[in-house]
């Protein structure tokens, strides 16, 4: 099943995925290059919610441009298998290498927006990543390392302190802790 198929097929958690999955839709059916970074306005991410075995712990990264404790994920970059996208992310940005999924269905998704930044010297618009979140488990034991280019830390942390120790608020409030109560809900 393709991506497109996965997202309509998704049923949404609550009222923000409800109008997310729509707008995610109306782009994906109407722009141009979505799975590229060429797509200045919108285009496709991928995340991952990474969790311990009793599901009491998740692994963040100090994201160097946000500069918060944040998940793990990124672009498509032309790839339209977003799952594979996001073991990717997980394994560059923590060099966790033993990643299990917990299911390759849709975790959750958003419509994130991105203020403009500067990436390796070039300033980078505001725009918009549509985002699909997988949900996945890793062993706490395993040696996590920093990639320095895009984060300077690897932490596991409780559930809630995954929530307080990041300074966005909108990812506080809205993503993070919406992520933590459908896993307990599930488990």
């Amino acid at each position: 099943m393709d991506i497109i198929d996965q997202i309509k097929n998704y049923e949404p958690y609550n009222e923000q995925e409800r109008h997310d999955k729509i707008g995610i839709l109306k782009y994906l059916e109407r722009e141009k290059n979505i799975f590229s970074r060429d797509n200045k306005i919108a285009h496709m991410t991928a995340s991952a919610w990474v969790v311990n075995k009793d599901r009491s712990k998740v692994v963040m990264i100090y994201h160097n441009i946000y500069d918060s404790w944040s998940w793990m994920g990124g672009h498509a970059d032309g790839e339209k298998d977003l799952f594979t996208v996001a073991i990717k992310e997980v394994k560059e940005e923590s060099g966790l290498n033993n990643i299990i999924p917990v299911s390759r269905d849709i975790f959750s998704l958003e419509i994130l927006t991105v203020d403009g930044h500067i990436k390796n010297g070039e300033y980078i618009s505001s725009h918009l990543h549509l985002n699909i979140t997988y949900l996945f488990e890793a062993n706490e034991k395993e040696i996590l390392t920093v990639k320095a280019d895009e984060n300077s830390g690897v932490e596991w942390f409780g559930l809630e302190e995954s929530i307080e120790r990041s300074t966005e608020a909108w990812f506080k409030e809205r993503i993070y802790a919406k992520l933590n109560k459908k896993l307990s809900e599930l488990f």
